[in-house]
Formats: structure tokens, sequence, C-alpha cells
């Protein structure tokens, strides 16, 4: 019988070591390490998210050319709206991360978002079926100027367009953290594979993007808008099938906590604030007492360590907060200055679909002498590059500097955003360039008066500031993405998820205003604005310096933060 009892034992050593701890099966079952998790269910979720980018980009990439075409728009008024936009669908993962987090779970939310996001491009796809209809009369119109779609066709295509940002806002947050969850990282290989899960990740989404820009833009601007906005639709749908048929194998973390993060973080604050005037020493006698040994992050933001008392200065007052909390609570307060200081990184971000994409109209785009490319395809050389040189990051550099720095990452995340702003400065310094160089060629050919003429300079002008861009979102994107997934308590991380996709939300509102403030103050009777209708006599260059200017104070800025930075997690200092 002991035999028999040992030999079972020996036989579920193997099982019980298999074991992922804090991960549940969609069944709120135990689950294995060998069936489930890992490469094996990420790359369900990969496959869900080209598709999304796809989609995404598919309009986003191409819509100022939709505005300032069927819907009539100034390039101002476009760039604002795209803009503006582009901000919303930036800022929604916050509220679509709060509900994953707090009621949802992220499961659920990606499916509610991805249902979202089919009806808007449904939405969207009819308006624009709705137009090209009409759009015949137009062309028999007498006077094609004055033939503007119903007021009623652009409400719905606005509608659409926000139910579409909707629906990104509940699918972006949650599908990255669902698919670094499925990494144990109390596992050594799971972890480093977690690791390079951030760069596979960024390179299959840019690679959906490449495939949107290259396909979807040609379409749009050759074919049917229709179309151009229907295939997203399509293709989202398989999306979600795919997303449902990778259920059985995906993990679900388990919160320990019964207390929602936000109220447990939120309360630190609030106690904190009503113990303002409390001693200095009398917190020191308290965490003495708790047993908190003197370590740098206890003394950053010290204020918050006031909510270790109670109101009466008693720590056994009910509503005391635990040194766990108030040290989550400082987690998320030192991502306050990194997140402000890459804004106008994002602002330099947000001017690759607008104001690059408008210079490309104006060149010579022949590829042969019956083909052209359409303007917004130049885009896919970020995409190029991103996909090109990820594997060289990850492959290569990597492991050079991991054999130098002894650190898993190779270099630190803030080492890695870092190098990307500064090279996104590089891009605005060569984009100012390039747009004086094209101003010039207008004036030496007398195009100045005819903004319809095509510029006799190449398009593959723009190919160094696209291509160098594509090089600094593989540093500074993938190392965002990485540090708000990791700097933040475990229970929040689709907020921190969404925190590093409001970087952009807000850097595309801040775009918005500044082109909005300089068009009014550079406009007038006699001179015309630097984002004039006719980029002949506009002068985006003068834009690209003062966005290269921002971006030199920003870096120094960031620099000064990221050396003070406390790392939450000490592997990655």
């Amino acid at each position: 019988m002991d035999i028999a009892t040992a030999a079972i034992s020996d036989a579920e050593v193997p099982l019980l070591n298999d074991v992922v701890e804090g991960s549940v099966d969609f069944k709120d079952r135990p689950v294995s390490r060998s069936k489930s998790g890992g490469w094996r269910s990420a790359s369900f979720i990969i496959g869900v998210e080209v598709a999304e980018r796809f989609a995404y980009y598919g309009i986003s990439s191409n819509l100022i050319s939709y505005l300032t075409g069927p819907l009539g728009q100034s390039t101002a008024t476009a760039a604002e709206n795209v803009n503006l936009w582009s901000g919303t669908a930036s800022l929604l993962p916050l509220l679509g991360a709060f509900l994953a987090d707090s009621f949802l779970g992220r499961y659920r939310m990606i499916i509610a978002a991805s249902v979202l996001y089919i009806l808007g491009l449904g939405c969207l796809t009819l308006s624009a079926l709705v137009y090209s209809l009409g759009s015949s009369d137009c062309e028999n119109a007498a006077n094609n100027a004055s033939c503007s779609p119903p007021r009623l066709q652009i409400i719905v295509f606005f509608f659409s367009l926000y139910i579409v940002a909707l629906g990104q806002g509940g699918h972006k947050p949650c599908v990255q953290a669902f698919g670094a969850d499925q990494f144990d990282e109390q596992d050594p290989e799971e972890c480093k594979a977690k690791s390079s899960f951030f760069n596979w990740w960024y390179f299959s989404f840019c690679a959906g993007v490449l495939v949107a820009l290259s396909v979807l833009n040609y379409i749009q601007d050759n074919l049917s808008w229709g179309l151009g906005f229907g295939i997203p639709c399509i293709v989202m749908c398989l999306a979600l099938i795919v997303f449902l048929l990778g259920t059985f194998t995906f993990r679900f973390r388990v919160n320990s906590d019964e207390i929602s993060p936000f109220l447990r973080i939120g309360h630190v604050f609030v106690r904190a604030a009503k113990n303002w005037h409390t001693n200095p020493s009398a917190i020191s006698m308290e965490a003495e007492a708790q047993g908190v040994l003197p370590y740098e992050g206890f003394e950053q933001y010290k204020f918050l360590n006031k909510a270790l008392l109670g109101s009466k200065g008693s720590s056994q007052d009910s509503k005391v907060c635990s040194i766990t909390d108030i040290e989550e609570a400082k987690a998320v307060l030192r991502l306050v200055p990194i997140w402000a200081t890459c804004l106008i990184y994002a602002v330099v971000f947000s001017q690759s679909s607008t104001l690059f994409t408008k210079q490309g109209v104006t060149m010579d785009r022949h590829i042969t002498s019956t083909f052209q490319i359409p303007p917004a395809s130049l885009q896919s050389l970020i995409s190029l590059s991103i996909v090109l040189f990820i594997p060289i990051y990850d492959r290569i550099l990597v492991p050079i500097a991991r054999s130098i720095s002894r650190k898993p990452s190779g270099i630190s995340m803030l080492q890695r955003i870092g190098s990307g702003i500064f090279l996104s400065l590089l891009s605005m310094v060569i984009a100012a360039l390039v747009e004086r160089k094209r101003l010039a060629t207008a004036a030496e050919h007398g195009l100045v008066d005819d903004p319809k003429a095509v510029v006799p300079m190449s398009v593959w002008w723009l190919a160094p500031q696209y291509l160098l861009f594509g090089v600094s979102d593989v540093f500074t994107m993938v190392g965002l993405q990485e540090f708000f997934y990791d700097q933040v308590p475990t229970e929040l991380r689709s907020i921190g998820l969404a925190l590093y996709l409001s970087i952009f939300g807000v850097g595309s509102f801040i775009s918005s205003f500044l082109i909005s403030v300089i068009e009014k103050y550079t406009s007038g009777p006699s001179k015309d604005s630097w984002f004039s209708d006719n980029l002949n006599r506009a002068h985006i260059d003068y834009f690209y310096w003062l966005l290269a200017g921002f971006s030199g104070v920003a870096f120094i800025a960031y620099v000064y933060f990221a050396k003070s930075y406390i790392y939450n997690r000490k592997g990655n200092v």
C-alpha cells in the first residue's frame, strides 16, 4: 500500500510543479504551464491586435484625404479634426481599462469592444457608400464646387468615427495586457519571453499596419472609399472569431484583493490629505513600529507616508493604509513626470498621418510612368523600418547590451524611451529641411501660385523622416508599453497601458491646439498662414522647427526625471 501511494505521489509531482500559481482557465480551474499561456496563447491575441491595427490605421492614415476630399474641408480644419479624433481615441482607453480592471475583466472587455468596433466600421462603410452613390450626381452638376455631401451624412460619418474610437478605447489597453498576462513572471524562461513579447507584439501589429497602408490606401484613393472602410470591418469580424477560438488556452489572472485597486490607491491620497498637518516624527515612529526599514522609495513623496496614521494620529484606525497601499500609490505618482515629458514626442508622432501626408500630395509620386503611390502609403515606411529594425534590436543589439550591462533587457526601459525621443527630434529637423527644399523647388519652377501643381521633386525625399521616425518608435513606443505595464500595480496593468496611450491622446490635442493657434495668428487678408491650403505658400517647415525646439526642451526635462526615477521592480534599474 505504501509503495502504491509513493508511486502516485511521484507521478503527481510533475503535475503539481506544472501548475501556474495565480492563474486559472476560463472555467476558474487551475491551469498547467504545458497546456496554457505562453506563446501558444499570445499568438491568438497578437492575431487580434494585427487585425485591430489594420482596421484602425486603415481609417486614420488616410482620414485627412477623406476630409479634404469627399467632405471638402480645408487643410487646417481637417488636420484639427484628425488630431481631435486621434486624441479622443487615445484617451478613451483610460475608460476602457477602468471598466476592465474594476468590473468586466480584460477578456470580456475585448469581446465587447470588438463588437462595438465592428458596429462603428459597419456604419462608416455605409456612410462612405451613400456618398459614392450620390457623387455621380455631383459629377454631372454644372458647378461641382457647390455640391457638398448632405449634413446628415456628415453627422453619420463622424458618429461612426467616434464609435470606432470608443471600441478602440476598450480594445487597445486590454489586448496587450491580456497578452502579457499569458507569461508567468515567476518562471525565469517565461519572464524572459515576456520581455521579447513586447518587441514581437509591436513587430506584428506594424506588419498589419504595413498591409493597411499598402493596400487600403490604394483602394481608398483609386477604387472606393466604401470598400476601403468595408474591408477592415470584415477583418475585425474574423479577428473576433480567432480570439474566441483561443479561449481554451488562455490564462486568467486571479486578483487576490477584493477591494478595487482604484479604491486602495485613492484612499492613500485621501488619508494623506486628511493628515496633512501630522508631525513628521509621528510618521517615523509609526514606520519604525511597523518594522519598515529606511529605503529609497520610502523617502520619495514623503507626504503620502502620512496615510499610515488614522484621523487621530493612531495606526489603530480602521481607515489607515498599509505600507503596500502607499507604495502602490507612489508607483503611480512616479509615472507622472515621465508621462508629461513624453507629450511632445506624441505631438511629433501625430504629424506623420497629417502634415507629412499633405506634403506627399504635392510631390512627384510616380513609381512608373503610369502608376503613382497614394500619399498616405508613405506611412508604410514607418512600419517597414519598424519591421526591419525590431529583429535587429531584439536579436543583435539587446544581447550585446546585455553582455555589457548584465541586465536582462540590455538597456533600461527609460534609456530606451529617451533614445527614441532624441531620434524623433532629429526626424523633425530632417522634415523641416526637406520642406524648405520643397518650397524652394516650387518657387524655382514658378509653382507658388498653383496649389494643384505637382512639384518636380520626388516624394522619396520624405523617406528619411519616415524611416527615422520608425526607428524612434522601436525605442520609445515599445519602451513606453513595457514601462507602463511593468511599473504599475499588477491589478492596474490595463490602466498602465491606457496611461501610455493617453500620452498620444493628449499629444494629439496639443497638436490640434497648436495648429489652431498658429493658424489664427499667422493668417490674414494679405498673408498666408503656416498651414495655408496652398502648401506652396504655407510654412509647415516653421512648424517643424518649432516642434524640434519643443522636443529639445522636453528631452532635457526627460533626462532629468529619468535619472531620479526609482524603479518599482529592481530588475530594470
